[in-house]
């Protein structure tokens, strides 16, 4: 049948659960989180991406054209 799979994630704040001060830090960090492909042979940059870079991603991998509304770039490697 064949078919693709991309595993992302959110880290939320488990990195990170306190600020210096001893508040909870409820922010997002900017560590990395990993994004793994199956079932489509390809290579991701690796300058790291931003959550709004999936969907252009995912369109990629399908063979659609990004909306020009879409701010996001695809982390497939040309």
């Amino acid at each position: 049948m064949g078919g693709v799979t991309l595993i992302t994630a959110d880290h939320g704040n488990a990195d990170k659960m306190y600020a210096e001060d001893g508040t909870p830090f409820t922010a997002h960090t900017t560590n990395p989180v990993p994004l793994i492909v199956v079932g489509y042979d390809c290579k991701l940059k690796q300058n790291g991406g931003r959550l709004c870079d999936l969907a252009p991603t995912m369109l990629d991998i399908m063979g659609l054209a990004k909306p020009a509304e879409m701010t996001g770039v695809s982390l497939i490697e040309k």
